[in-house]
């Protein structure tokens, strides 16, 4: 079993959710850093542990960062991190998992399947300060789930005419994820 530290720079999450009944809104948190114990010839008995920094998430839009960052959804002051422990992985496909484990957003845990496609390992070089540092084995990963908002109490909302929401109740999250095989890194 090999461990893989992400790699900050090419791992990002997104998240999309419905605004004002007609359209999507996404946004993206770009600090998210995580290991993940993996054999992709046995890849059930592998772990996920991922921290996603709330407190950088971006939409495009500077008020409504502030809005998401604010009490009425994340509170990012009180719960700057959003964090997945997943250990129960179940193939379902050839390179595709589902990994079962903990979300916790806003300090609420819920249980949280992630189905994840595992996109393939390679040799590469590897630079740090000005040397290359490799070879090093690099493997990429694709993990998306939906979740109701609600049931991590980020519930803010507001009606429009004819019955309609500001913010849908479901959030599709999606995380690319590059990682490094960690024993070249120690």
């Amino acid at each position: 079993m090999s461990r893989w530290i992400f790699e900050p720079g090419h791992t990002a999450a997104e998240f999309t959710s419905r605004h004002m009944m007609v359209s999507n809104v996404r946004g993206h948190i770009k600090d998210v850093h995580g290991e993940i114990e993996f054999d992709p010839d046995d890849p059930t008995a592998g772990s996920v542990e991922a921290v996603l920094d709330a407190r950088k998430l971006w939409t495009g839009e500077a008020a409504r960062d502030e809005h998401l960052k604010s009490e009425d959804f994340l509170h990012v002051e009180e719960y700057p991190e959003i964090t997945f422990a997943g250990d129960r992985v179940e193939a379902v496909g050839c390179s595709e998992m589902r990994v079962t484990g903990e979300l916790t957003i806003r300090g609420t845990t819920r249980e949280v399947a992630l189905d994840v496609r595992y996109l393939g390992s390679w040799a590469t070089p590897y630079w740090e300060d000005g040397a290359d540092r490799g070879p090093i084995q690099r493997a990429g990963f694709v993990a998306e789930t939906v979740i109701d908002r609600h049931d991590f109490g980020v519930s803010w909302n507001d009606t429009l005419d004819g019955g309609g929401v500001v913010v849908g109740d479901e959030v599709w999250i999606r995380i690319d994820v590059e990682a490094l095989e960690a024993g070249v890194l120690e």
